[in-house]
């Protein structure tokens, strides 16, 4: 009988501690405080010189501000969160984010769509700074796509589901490869026009290699009729788009567009026909993301 209430007790424990809210991590005030420290900075930057230091670098440290408090508002929802239940995840991000961020910037050298300028000299401070720039893409990202399927927001959305024939992957996977070389096989005054091929070229060729090998695909989602993850992704990179732009847009270190269509119809420093590559962008670095995980997999599934 005494075990008999011991247990019921114990049940009686773990339910109450289930049913209690979960909290705001401390990162997500810290990344608040980030933001609100560095926009405060680009108010002094005139004055105090550590100001004006702290304003080079307002994107990647409003960004990374930006992450902390995300993971904080999604596990304060869900009680899981990338840093606070995935961490080696999050490590692995920050690499690949790099790695793929990095092929963009070999395109660019020919398409000469965007510069840098304001840039600091010294060297070390450089990689640091772009190295953490070009590493919260893919974590920022992708905590937005999951604090948008979290509150559910297209899980509503359906289609009938699409048939994945060979036809489908293999010209996919062609086109794809048309897209990715086009751009470099012809003269600049004529690729610098075609930088919307760069950024869908990557989905068509990695999707079908990562469906084909049984991998977190979209195709997949496509053939079940789900269109939740898809959106998610697609409206993610718009919204990370426009806060990278936002940011960018009053830094004292920035990239600027040199593309020659639409200059003057801009969001921020941003012409609106390259702003609506944001959408597949996203889906691009989760395809690329879920390739590499496919490719590190592999060892352990030949032995």
């Amino acid at each position: 009988m005494a075990k008999y209430f011991k247990t019921n007790r114990e049940t009686a424990v773990k339910a109450a501690m289930s049913e209690k809210p979960l909290i705001f991590k401390y990162h997500g005030w810290l990344g608040i405080g980030l933001i609100c420290f560095v926009e405060f900075c680009l108010l002094i930057q005139h004055h105090v010189s550590f100001a004006y230091k702290v304003s080079i670098w307002t994107t990647p440290l409003c960004w990374l501000g930006y992450v902390m408090f995300l993971d904080a508002v999604i596990f304060k929802l869900k009680g899981n969160s990338l840093l606070c239940n995935r961490r080696r995840e999050f490590y692995i991000q920050i690499p690949l984010s790099i790695a793929f961020w990095l092929l963009f910037e070999f395109y660019n050298l020919h398409l000469a769509n965007w510069e840098y300028q304001g840039l600091p000299k010294n060297k070390i401070e450089l990689c640091l700074g772009m190295g953490l720039a070009f590493g919260m893409i893919m974590p920022g990202m992708f905590q937005t796509t999951e604090l948008i399927e979290t509150l559910r927001l297209f899980e509503r959305f359906r289609i009938s589901s699409l048939h994945v024939s060979n036809r489908v992957i293999y010209t996919s996977i062609v086109l794809g490869f048309f897209f990715i070389m086009a751009p470099l096989l012809i003269s600049r005054d004529y690729a610098q026009y075609l930088f919307g091929l760069v950024w869908t070229g990557y989905v068509m060729i990695f999707e079908p290699i990562v469906y084909s090998s049984k991998g977190n695909s979209l195709l997949r989602d496509l053939e079940e009729g789900r269109l939740s993850r898809i959106l998610s992704l697609f409206i993610a990179g718009y919204i990370c788009g426009f806060l990278w732009e936002f940011w960018n847009y009053w830094a004292v270190s920035k990239w600027v567009y040199t593309a020659p269509f639409m200059k003057d119809v801009k969001i921020f420093e941003m012409p609106i026909a390259g702003f609506l590559g944001f959408g597949p962008f996203a889906w691009e670095y989760f395809c690329f993301y879920h390739l590499c995980k496919l490719v590190r997999q592999a060892p352990q599934i030949n032995q």
